[in-house]
Formats: C-alpha cells, sequence, structure tokens
C-alpha cells in the first residue's frame, strides 16, 4: 500500500527564477532555528543545498567545514522550474523520502507547490504523513514570509 503524500503550497511575489534562487541559495535564512524541523537543533547553525543534481541537502553543524547531517541529495535541478531532494532524518536508519518542489508563474508572482512521498519506505509512514503535512505548510509559510519581506521597499 502506498501512503499519502505531505503537500504545501504557497504564492510568493517573486519571480519562479527568483523564487527558486530563495529557495535554494538562502533557505539558511529563512528556515527557522529552535524549531521541531532539525535533526539536531542543538548542533545546527545553517542548511544549505548544493546546487545541481548529486549536491547535498545538509543541517550544517560546523560552518567553517560545511559537515553535519546530510538530509538527502538533489535529484532535480531545474532553477525556475522545479527542485527535487531526498529527505531522510534521525531514526529512520538511512531510509530516504522524496521531496518535489515545483515554481511555476502566475499573475500575482509564483505558485510553490511541494509533494512530499515515499513514506511507505519509512516506520509509520501513515502517521509521518500528517505530521509532514502540518510541517511543509507552516515551513512554507516562513518561506513566503521571506519573499514578501523582500518585496516590500526598505524604510
Amino acid at each position: 500500500m502506498t501512503a499519502a503524500a505531505a503537500r504545501a503550497e504557497v504564492v510568493v511575489p517573486a519571480t519562479p527564477d527568483d523564487a527558486f534562487r530563495l529557495f535554494t541559495e538562502d533557505i539558511g535564512l529563512w528556515w527557522r532555528r529552535g524549531t521541531p524541523y532539525w535533526n539536531d537543533a542543538e548542533r545546527a547553525v545553517d542548511l544549505r543545498i548544493e546546487p545541481g543534481v548529486g549536491g547535498r541537502f545538509v543541517e550544517v553543524h560546523d560552518g567553517e567545514a560545511g559537515t553535519g547531517f546530510e538530509v538527502g541529495r538533489v535529484t532535480a535541478w531545474e532553477p525556475g522550474r522545479r527542485l527535487g531532494v531526498t529527505w531522510t532524518q534521525t531514526g529512520w536508519d538511512g531510509v530516504a523520502t522524496d521531496v518535489e518542489i515545483t515554481f511555476e508563474a502566475t499573475s500575482d508572482g509564483t505558485r510553490v507547490r511541494l509533494a512530499h512521498t515515499g513514506f511507505e519506505r519509512v516506520p509509520d509512514g501513515a502517521r509521518a504523513v500528517a505530521g509532514y503535512d502540518a510541517g511543509w505548510n507552516e515551513i512554507l509559510g516562513w518561506y513566503a514570509g521571506a519573499a514578501q519581506r523582500r518585496k516590500e521597499p526598505s524604510r
């Protein structure tokens, strides 16, 4: 049986290229510290997605060396269109799920859709879907807030 997907969606006031850059290059600026969305919140100092297929998605514990917990690897890198990454967390014994984020131009900016699948491969996957569904919606809310702040003129 296939577990359901966790999904989230926002519209941000940015072009698809700018929305993609904010999501990838600046993820460490808008992904909030001190939240449950870290594997080792005590040691985490940054979050990075290395560009290109095969790049690491890493929760950085040593900023100088760039080392830490490898959340996953980039599986799709299409700036302004699509980002794919594998996703694992502590307690999953290295089993990975899949996250796909698409960027689609709208009259208001860019619709950013996230689908997180593969929960049938992880322990208690059905329950994990509900938690990730709520979590991704909160996280994309932070992302949308960051996009909005970038659009606002300086005071």
